[in-house]
């Protein structure tokens, strides 16, 4: 037998989008059901490193879905180039006022499952979306499987797909589950975390002939770091001694603090916008929408970007019947969307060395490096993009 459950929104993803559009749409009385392939622990205890913005740390703490992200996240005031074996800070708060917080990705989703279940929403783990139907009628429908293995439909008034880069959701608004524009990029970055304490006060990002390296922190006994290589690398391949020898090599300089390693893995990059963010009464947000690389930081927050514009418009749908707010959305999150692709691409191609790179290309990217950290505008655009374009925060 097949279960149908009826709501306002059926939201597909358990992930920051997701549950933080559950949370809004909540603060406003609409009612959601959320569902998420994954079980609650998986979705918890898989650690992803987190870079939030001034703005998402202001969304998360005035919603209530999350105080821990300012009062125990790390806040940045800067960040560290390094080129030529010589660092150059960007001084965030002097160039524009504004900070970033270390929050890794998977505390805001403990935090956010927290306050749904606590304030006692629908947020349904180990259920799989197969499809979506009627996206062109008043009630758009997602059909799953429970997690007992049983037929599930989830009736609603809308539909969200916050169902990350292989998004169920997006065949009902794209067509297809690949339609978009895409680019990969060929290198990697090899990520580790080790024991040890912080090997600088603040994040580096260094461009170096051996390639890119990027020294960031996750608390004060373990680290997070990456370098770049070929996206085929195999994790295993490399002894620790090696890969302290390749980390040092990347960051002339500056002495790491070494410590063993017990985590490893291999980051690909891609960048993809999807063709439609909206199609009737069904839309993308997240990840299903858009990937960045994750020079510039701006997977999630961008994802909470996403929510603001979309929460909004569908208030205005479900309780004032306005739609101009809808149809607005597409539109409005794509400035932003291309902004930041834009950002993130630009971040990538100046610090990384390309596989075919001639040593003109070498030296004009010194330059390029050059041209930010000598010039205050130059600066100034990078610590604009890095912290957040600001958001209009008023819930």
């Amino acid at each position: 037998m097949t279960t149908t459950v009826r709501t306002r929104v059926a939201i597909i993803g358990a992930g920051p989008a997701g549950l933080l559009l559950s949370h809004l749409l909540a603060k406003s009385g609409i009612e959601s059901v959320v569902i998420d392939s994954r079980s609650r622990d998986e979705i918890e205890q898989t650690i992803r490193a987190g870079i939030l913005e001034q703005g998402t740390v202001e969304v998360l703490d005035a919603s209530g879905a999350s105080s821990r992200a300012l009062a125990e996240g790390h806040r940045h005031d800067g960040i560290e180039l390094r080129f030529e074996g010589e660092g150059h800070r960007i001084d965030f708060q002097g160039l524009v006022g504004r900070s970033v917080w270390l929050y890794p990705q998977h505390r805001v989703l403990k935090d956010l499952i927290e306050v749904r279940l606590a304030e006692g929403q629908d947020v349904r783990f180990g259920v799989t979306a197969e499809r979506v139907e009627g996206a062109e009628g008043a009630r758009p429908r997602v059909f799953a499987t429970d997690a007992d293995g049983e037929p599930l439909e989830i009736d609603a008034e809308f539909v969200v797909g916050a169902d990350g880069s292989r998004s169920v959701a997006r065949t009902a608004v794209t067509g297809s589950q690949t339609g978009g524009y895409f680019r990969e990029y060929p290198f990697a970055w090899f990520g580790i975390l080790c024991e040890a304490p912080p090997s600088s006060e603040e994040l580096i990002y260094s461009n170096s002939p051996n390639g890119f390296a990027l020294i960031s922190q996750r608390s004060d006994t373990v680290q997070r770091m990456y370098f770049q290589c070929d996206p085929d690398v195999d994790p295993e391949s490399f002894t620790e001694e090696e890969l302290w020898e390749h980390l040092q090599a990347r960051v002339p300089g500056t002495t790491l603090k070494e410590g063993h390693i017990f985590q490893r893995d291999v980051l690909r990059f891609r960048s993809f916008v999807a063709h439609e963010l909206r199609h009737g009464r069904v839309a993308l947000v997240g990840d299903a929408a858009h990937t960045v690389p994750p020079t510039g930081a701006k997977g999630m927050n961008l994802a909470v970007a996403d929510v603001i514009l979309l929460g909004r418009a569908l208030r205005a749908l479900l309780l004032e019947n306005d739609e101009r707010p809808l149809d607005a959305y597409p539109e409005t999150a794509s400035r932003r969307i291309w902004k930041a692709q834009h950002f993130s691409w630009w971040m990538t191609s100046m610090l990384h060395v390309a596989p075919d790179a001639t040593d003109f290309d070498r030296r004009r990217q010194v330059g390029e490096l050059r041209s930010v950290v000598e010039s205050e505008a130059g600066r100034r655009f990078l610590a604009e993009a890095y912290t957040g374009w600001p958001l209009d925060t008023a819930l």
